[in-house]
């Protein structure tokens, strides 16, 4: 599937690839993008049924991975890849199962392992939402403000609302997502048991449980060589709680 994707920076050394999580797209790690563009040719995407990106009934990670492998070899073949929680998971099947596509990884707030983070609660509050004559966010806000009490939370999710459609609609691919939610907050039980010997970084926020002992384990079984960063004052969302310390610890890292 070709991805929508947004590239900035020079031409020059392979190029850095940013994976977005569940309900998000390339935009958000837009001051990470920023900050690596200055040096490196930089490329965000938006993963199937997110964003701009083609809508598909599947939404598993080896469909999310084989994406991925298509916009690599675009890009010219290998890149230095980053992912986010479910794009964390997409982008550690991808260096597991294809690793000549990837020289250095990093995977953010995430960990090769099933959990139990139901995301299902969020799809329930955006479909219950009434589209009908919205012209504002801040309408869509007060009234999804009862079924999502915070705020950021909220805004979140509202990025992923198109009002200059007629009438307004979802960029999300609600009912895909909402199908596949086991194999989103899962792992693939047939997930090679392999390892990616290539330099990786897992950064976690300090205020996020995403990461604990188990997820340690699992991330230096299948990556050997794994450096895990904590990063305070950060939850789960870390590059949205803490842009600079994540943009900085990427160029850092990635240099």
């Amino acid at each position: 599937m070709k991805l929508n994707h947004t590239l900035s920076g020079p031409e020059g050394d392979l190029p850095v690839l940013l994976v977005h999580g569940l309900f998000g797209q390339g935009r958000n790690l837009g001051a990470q993008a920023r900050r690596l563009a200055q040096t490196r040719r930089v490329a965000t995407v938006d993963l199937r049924n997110h964003g701009d990106s083609p809508h598909d009934a599947r939404a598993d990670y080896p469909a999310l991975a084989e994406d991925l492998a298509e916009l690599i070899a675009d890009l010219g073949g290998r890149v230095d890849l980053v992912g986010h929680s479910m794009g964390g998971k997409a982008a550690m099947l991808l260096a597991l199962t294809r690793p000549a596509l990837v020289r250095r990884l990093v995977v953010m707030d995430i960990a090769p392992l099933p959990y139990r983070h139901d995301q299902a609660v969020h799809i329930d509050a955006m479909e219950s939402l009434d589209l009908t004559g919205l012209e504002r966010r801040s309408q869509a806000d007060a009234a999804l403000a009862g079924r999502v009490p915070d705020a950021g939370v909220r805004a979140f999710l509202l990025q992923n609302l198109d009002l200059k459609a007629r009438p307004p609609a979802w960029r999300l691919n609600l009912t895909a997502l909402r199908a596949a939610m086991p194999q989103v907050v899962g792992w693939p039980e047939d997930a090679p048991k392999a390892r990616f010997d290539g330099p990786v970084m897992a950064l976690r926020g300090a205020r996020s449980d995403y990461v604990d002992a188990a997820g340690e384990a699992a991330l230096r079984a299948h990556f050997p060589q794994v450096r895990i960063v904590t990063l305070k004052d950060a939850g789960h969302w870390l590059h949205a709680d803490a842009p600079e310390a994540v943009a900085e610890t990427l160029a850092a890292f990635l240099a």
